[in-house]
C-alpha cells in the first residue's frame, strides 16, 4: 500500500512540476510544492551562521597569505571582496529573521536566495582568483583550501534550495571562464555545472515526492486518528494497550467513563482488574491466560467489574513484539456486549415464553415434559401431565372481543400459576389451551385436589374493563409411566383424557382410561356422520306440546332436534349438540333449526305458538338478530308467535353486547323465555333488565315435587311469585304424573310441559293431533309420583343379551332407574347394570322412548348408598332439544 501511494505521489509530481516549479522560482498553486519551498527555506535559515563562520575564515586566510606574499594591490582588492562577501552574509541572517521576509511568498524568497548566492559565487570565485597569485606553494595551497571549504558548506548550506546552490555554482564557473586560460579547465567546468543542474533537479524532485508522502501520511495520520476518536466516541467499541508487565498503558476515555474513572486513574493498573474475578467465570481466567503466555485472543467474553450494573464485554487483543523480538506488551479492542445479551436475553425468553402471559411456551413445556420423564441415573420418574381448556372461551371474545380475551389469558395464568405453585411448571399451548406440568406427583387423591382447585379457581368470575367474565375449565390428566412411556404418549392420553372431560359436561377433570381411544374413534365418526347429516338433510324436528294450566288448551310446541343416524339408530341430543359446539357446527345447527320451525309453525292455528332454543355461542353471535329476521320473513310467520328460549349461559360474559342483543330480539317483536332456570348461574340480578317474556321452571323442580316432604314445591311456588311481580308467564317441564298437573296448577304455573301431555312428535303427527284434538290436550302416565329419585349424571355399564353397554343414570330410587344412550330396548327385557364401582344389580325394562328407558330392580337398593361422581360445575341437557 505504501510503494502504490509512493507510486502515485511520484506521478503526481512528474505531471504537475515543471523545472522552475521544482527549482522553486516560480508561483505554484499545488500545496505540496508551496509546503516544500517553505520547509527547504526554513532549513537554510537555520544552518546560515555556519555559513558565515566558514567565509570568514576563508577570507581571512586568503588576506593573511596575501599580506605576507608583499601583494599590496591584491590585498586590498581581496579585503574589499571579504568585506562586501561577510557583510551581505550577515544581513541576510539578519533578515531571514525578519517579519517582512517571512511574509513573502517562497518564491520570492527563493528568487532572494538566488541572487545572494550568485554574488556569492563571484565574488569567492574571484577571491580564489587573488589567492592562486601568491607563490608560495604552501601558501597558495592553504588559500585554495580555506575557500573550497567555505565553497562547500555554502553548497551544502544552500542544499534544500536548490535553485541557490545551483546559481552558487554557476556563478562560479563564470567567474572561472573568464579567469581560465586553459579550454579543458573550461570545458570541464561546463561539465561539472551541467551535472549540478541535473543532480539538483532531481533532488529537488525527490524531496517534493518525500514531502508529500510525508504530509499524506499526516493527513491519513490525522484521519485514522478522527476516525477512531468518533468510534470510540460514538461507538460501541474502545481501545487499551499495556505495557510488558500487564499494566494498562492507555485507555480509552469512554471506557473510563463508563467504569467511573478517568483514564489517568486506571493507568498503570493491571488489565485484569477491570473485569470481575470469579472462579466461575471462564472469560477471565482464559484472560488471564493468554495475557501470561503472551499469546493472541480474540472476542473474549468479560463481566466488566462495575458494581452497581451489570455489563458485559468482548475483548480482543495481541501481543506487541519490536524489531529486536522484544515482547513490548499488548494492543487491543473491545466492545459493550450488554445490550447484544440482553437482546439475545429476550430472544430466549420469546423462544421460550408465550409472549401473552409469560408462561412457558409449546416448546418449552415439552422440553420440560421430557426431563421430567428421562432420568439420568436411570431411575423410574412418574410425572403427571395435566391438558386444560377453557369452556366458553370462544364467546367471550366473540362477544367482548379480541383484547378482553387476551386480558383474560393473562388473568387465567396468573390463577394457574398460583394453584400450581412450586409443584409444578403451568404452560401455554396456545388459544385457551394450558398445559402443566408436576414431576415425580402420581398420587391420583393429590392430584384430583389440584385439578378441583384448578377448576374452582378458574371458574371464578373475572372483571374485566367493567365487564364480569366466568367461564370454566375441563382438564385432563395422564400419569407417567402408566399411561405413556414416552412425552407423546402421555400428551396424546392426557389430551384423551380431555375429550372425555369435555364430553362429561364440561367443568370437571378426568383421568386417562385405555377405553378412551375407543371412544375418541367414536366421537370422530360421530363428528364426521354429522356433518354429512347437516350437509343431506338428516337432521328432522321433533314437537313437545306446552299446555295451558287454565284450560288445558296447547297453546305452543317446542322444536326439538333429533337425528336418526342410518346405522347407530337416534342419536341423544346430549350427544351431538356438544360435538357441534366443539366443532362449530352449532351455529348452522341453530339456524336450519329456526327456519323450519317457522315454516312449520307458520301452517297451524294462528294462536299456537313455536318455541326455538337459542345456545350461547348463537347468541353471542352479532348477526343473530338478522338471521332470526330473514327466518320470519321467509316463513310469513308472526313475530309474536315465535318464542327464543335463551338459557342463564348467555349471563356468563353479560356486557353491553348481551343488553344490545337483546334490544335487537325485542324490536322484531319475537317473545323471550328463560330456559332451564335454577340450574346454571342463577342472578336474580339479570332478571330485572332482560326483557324476559316467560320464566321456564327446570324439571329437576318439578319431578317429586308432588312426593310428601319434597321441598321442590316451595321452590316452586317462589318463582311463580318472582315471575307474577315481574309479569312474566311460568313453564313447569318435566310433568310425568297427574298429581303433579294438580300441584303447578295449584302453585299458579301458567304452562306445563312434559310426558304427561305427550312425547315430542314429528312434524306430521304434530299437525295431525292439532286438527284431531282442536287444540284439547289429553293426558297419560302415572296418577302419583313415584319413590323419591337421586337426580345424577353418571356413566355405567349396562348388559343386555350378553352384550355391554355405556350408558347415563339419569336418576336412581331404590326401585329403579331412569337411563339413557342405548337406543329402543323392549319392554320387560332382563337386564344387569353395573350402578356403582364393583356393584351390579339385576333389573327389567318397564318403558322405552328412544334412547331413554325406565329400569325396575329386582332388588330394592338404598340409593344412599350409591357412590355418586364428583358433582359438576354445568350439565349440558336442554340445548337444542333434551324433552323435558
Amino acid at each position: 500500500m505504501r510503494a502504490a501511494l509512493r507510486q502515485d505521489s511520484d506521478a503526481d509530481v512528474r505531471r504537475a512540476a515543471s523545472w522552475w516549479t521544482l527549482l522553486g522560482l516560480v508561483s505554484s498553486d499545488n500545496p505540496f510544492n508551496v509546503e516544500a519551498q517553505a520547509s527547504r527555506i526554513a532549513r537554510l535559515a537555520s544552518v546560515w551562521p555556519m555559513v558565515i563562520i566558514a567565509e570568514f575564515l576563508g577570507c581571512g586566510v586568503t588576506l593573511m597569505m596575501l599580506f605576507q606574499n608583499g601583494d599590496t594591490g591584491g590585498f586590498l582588492a581581496a579585503g574589499l571582496l571579504a568585506g562586501g562577501i561577510l557583510l551581505v552574509s550577515l544581513l541576510f541572517w539578519l533578515a531571514l529573521g525578519s517579519r517582512v521576509f517571512k511574509q513573502l511568498r517562497p518564491h520570492l524568497q527563493t528568487r532572494i536566495f538566488l541572487a545572494l548566492a550568485i554574488a556569492l559565487g563571484a565574488a569567492l570565485t574571484m577571491m580564489g582568483g587573488h589567492g592562486a597569485t601568491i607563490e608560495s606553494q604552501a601558501g597558495m595551497l592553504l588559500c585554495i583550501v580555506a575557500l573550497g571549504g567555505a565553497c562547500v558548506v555554502i553548497v551544502a548550506a544552500l542544499a534544500p534550495v536548490q535553485a541557490a546552490m545551483l546559481a552558487f555554482a554557476t556563478s562560479g564557473v563564470v567567474a572561472l571562464l573568464f579567469t581560465a586560460d586553459s579550454l579543458a579547465f573550461s570545458s570541464m567546468a561546463l561539465t561539472l555545472l551541467l551535472c549540478l543542474a541535473l543532480v539538483s533537479v532531481k533532488l529537488a524532485r525527490w524531496d517534493l515526492a518525500a514531502m508529500v508522502r510525508q504530509l499524506e501520511g499526516e493527513a491519513q495520520s490525522v484521519r485514522a486518528s478522527r476516525l477512531l476518536a468518533e468510534f470510540e466516541e460514538n461507538g460501541t467499541g474502545w481501545f487499551w494497550e499495556t505495557d510488558r508487565h500487564g499494566n494498562i498503558a492507555y485507555i480509552s476515555a469512554k471506557l473510563a467513563k463508563a467504569i467511573g474513572k478517568t483514564p489517568e486513574a486506571i493507568v498503570g493498573h493491571p488489565l485484569p482488574d477491570l473485569v470481575q474475578t470469579d472462579d466461575a467465570d471462564k472469560g477471565e481466567r482464559t484472560l488471564g491466560f493468554h495475557m501470561s503466555t503472551r499469546t493472541a485472543f480474540s472476542e473474549i467474553p468479560l463481566r466488566a467489574a462495575i458494581a452497581d450494573e451489570e455489563r458485559w464485554w468482548s475483548i480482543s487483543g495481541r501481543p506487541v513484539i519490536d524489531d529486536y523480538g522484544h515482547f513490548r506488551g499488548f494492543v487491543g479492542s473491545g466492545t459493550d456486549l450488554t445490550e447484544m445479551r440482553r437482546s439475545e436475553a429476550e430472544v430466549t425468553r420469546l423462544a421460550r415464553n408465550d409472549p401473552l402471559t409469560g408462561l412457558a411456551n409449546r416448546v418449552e413445556m415439552r422440553r420440560t415434559l421430557d426431563q421430567a420423564i428421562s432420568d439420568p441415573l436411570g431411575k423410574e420418574r412418574r410425572p403427571a401431565l395435566f391438558l386444560l381448556d377453557l369452556d366458553r372461551f370462544k364467546s367471550v371474545n366473540d362477544t367482548l372481543g379480541h383484547p378482553v380475551g387476551d386480558q383474560l389469558l393473562k388473568l387465567v395464568a396468573q390463577r394457574l400459576e398460583r394453584v400450581v405453585g412450586a409443584q409444578g411448571r403451568v404452560g401455554r399451548l396456545g388459544g385457551d389451551e394450558f398445559k402443566v406440568v408436576l414431576p415425580d406427583l402420581s398420587n391420583r387423591e393429590k392430584l384430583s385436589e389440584i385439578a378441583r382447585a384448578i377448576i374452582a379457581s378458574l371458574s371464578q368470575p373475572y372483571m374485566i374493563n367493567g365487564s364480569t367474565v366466568t367461564i370454566g375449565a375441563s382438564v385432563g390428566v395422564a400419569v407417567g409411566p402408566f399411561d405413556g412411556a414416552t412425552s407423546d404418549a402421555l400428551i396424546r392420553n392426557a389430551d384423551l383424557a380431555l375429550y372425555a372431560a369435555k364430553a362429561d359436561g364440561r367443568g370437571v377433570h378426568r383421568f386417562y382410561e385405555a377405553k378412551m381411544h375407543e371412544n375418541a374413534d367414536e366421537r370422530r365418526m360421530l363428528e364426521a356422520d354429522l356433518r354429512r347429516a347437516l350437509a343431506e338433510g338428516g337432521l328432522h324436528l321433533a314437537y313437545q306440546p306446552v299446555v295451558s294450566t287454565a284450560d288445558t288448551r296447547i297453546v305452543g310446541f317446542e322444536a326439538l332436534v333429533r337425528w336418526n343416524h342410518p346405522t347407530r339408530g337416534p342419536v341423544s341430543p346430549s350427544t351431538f349438540i356438544p360435538i357441534a359446539e366443539d366443532i362449530g357446527l352449532i351455529e348452522q345447527i341453530g339456524e336450519w333449526v329456526l327456519r323450519t320451525a317457522c315454516h312449520e309453525a307458520a301452517g297451524w292455528p294462528r294462536k299456537v305458538r313455536v318455541a326455538v332454543n337459542v345456545s350461547p355461542i348463537q347468541f353471542a353471535n352479532p348477526q343473530l338478530a338478522t338471521v332470526v329476521a330473514n327466518a320470519l320473513a321467509a316463513s310469513q310467520l308472526d313475530p309474536e308467535r315465535l318464542e327464543l328460549e335463551i338459557t342463564e349461559g348467555v349471563f356468563l360474559n353479560e356486557g353491553v353486547d348481551t343488553d344490545a342483543r337483546f334490544d335487537q330480539l325485542k324490536g322484531l317483536g319475537v317473545r323471550l323465555a328463560l330456559d332451564d332456570f335454577g340450574t346454571g348461574y342463577s342472578s336474580l340480578g339479570y332478571l330485572k333488565k332482560a326483557p324476559f317474556d316467560k320464566i321456564k321452571i327446570d324439571q329437576s323442580f318439578v319431578r317429586g315435587a308432588a312426593v310428601k316432604g319434597n321441598r321442590n314445591s316451595a321452590i316452586i311456588k317462589a318463582i311463580v311469585a318472582l315471575a307474577e311481580s315481574l309479569n312474566m308467564e311460568t313453564t313447569a317441564e318435566g310433568a310425568e304424573t297427574h298429581d303433579e298437573i294438580e300441584l303447578i296448577r295449584s302453585l299458579g304455573c301458567s304452562h306445563i310441559q312434559g310426558f304427561i301431555y305427550g312425547k315430542p312428535q314429528p312434524a306430521a303427527e304434530t299437525r295431525e293431533r292439532l286438527l284431531a284434538e282442536e287444540g284439547e290436550a289429553g293426558t297419560e302416565g302415572f296418577k302419583t309420583s313415584r319413590a323419591p329419585r337421586a337426580m345424577m349424571l353418571r356413566l355405567a355399564s349396562l348388559t343386555v343379551d350378553g352384550k355391554s353397554h355405556t350408558v347415563r343414570i339419569r336418576n336412581i330410587s331404590a326401585g329403579g332407574a331412569l337411563i339413557e344412550g342405548v337406543g329402543d330396548i323392549a319392554e320387560d327385557t332382563p337386564v344387569n347394570i353395573e350402578i356403582s364401582e364393583g356393584r351390579t344389580v339385576a333389573a327389567v325394562v318397564r318403558w322405552s322412548a328412544e334412547d331413554r328407558f325406565g329400569l325396575k330392580f329386582n332388588e330394592e337398593i338404598n340409593p344412599a348408598q350409591v357412590t355418586a361422581q364428583p358433582q359438576r360445575s354445568q350439565i349440558r341437557r336442554r340445548a337444542f332439544g333434551q324433552a323435558a
